[in-house]
């Protein structure tokens, strides 16, 4: 697989830049977006130019319609056509229902499913007319679970894989799939500072019996992203050592 033009969402750290990178050693030529760490972002597109790929670093907020717009404008400007876009952008802003503010929810939704969905709309322009694209969406295994202090993050998620699938049936004709991923308990920058206790508790939920990496989400989606996954369409692929099944 050779050039492909790929953006990334959310790929300054964690499964994002794990992405990034995947795709970069898979011949993309990838779009490393970011929101508010620039110093990582940039990180990331020298890792993928140190392993003999090409990437450019764009800031960008999704949830921002205008914003998503750029960064299709951008990807087309610095190679010429789009093939994937992993939505991996997402945000928490964990508490009960009891006490979450209309704040909380409105900033999960605007960046984890709102987002996905002006990414979506954006780059549906120039796949449309190559008549080809993988559209990857990052959900969860909490949207298929549910989780207590996330209904925000969850519904969000759950809506992303509602997003997936509809999508998927309106952009076949033009041999665009979508797809989404669904991780479980992964090992991330965020999951490190976790209490112990609490660790161990998921784990034992766990038939593998360990956490993932973000390099296991990073190769689902190198797979949905090549050749090899041209009959696969409105899927949600769950990469969670079992957790759910």
């Amino acid at each position: 697989m050779t050039e492909q033009v790929s953006i990334v969402t959310g790929a300054s750290r964690g499964i994002g830049r794990s992405i990034a990178l995947e795709l970069g050693r898979d011949g993309n030529c990838v779009v490393v977006n970011y929101v508010g760490r620039e110093e990582e972002a940039r990180a990331t597109a020298r890792l993928i130019e140190e392993q003999g790929g090409r990437a450019i670093v764009e800031q960008g907020d999704v949830s921002l319609a205008s914003d998503a717009e750029r960064l299709v404008e951008s990807a087309l400007a610095a190679f010429g056509h789009l093939d994937v876009v992993v939505n991996n952008a997402g945000i928490t802003r964990d508490t009960l229902v009891l006490r979450m503010k209309d704040e909380d929810w409105d900033a999960v939704m605007n960046t984890n499913l709102k987002g996905a969905f002006h990414l979506i709309r954006a780059a549906a322009r120039p796949m449309m007319k190559q008549r080809s694209g993988r559209i990857i969406n990052i959900a969860s295994v909490v949207a298929i679970m549910g989780n207590a202090g996330q209904a925000n993050y969850v519904s969000a998620k759950a809506g992303l894989i509602g997003l997936t699938k509809s999508v998927a049936r309106e952009f076949a004709s033009r041999n665009i799939t979508v797809n989404a991923i669904a991780p479980g308990f992964i090992e991330t920058d965020m999951t490190a500072g976790l209490n112990a206790e609490w660790t161990g508790k998921m784990v034992e939920q766990i038939p593998l019996g360990r956490p993932g990496s973000p390099e296991d989400v990073a190769h689902a989606v190198s797979f949905l992203a090549s050749p090899k996954a041209a009959y696969i369409t409105g899927q949600v692929l769950h990469i969670d050592g079992g957790m759910v099944m």
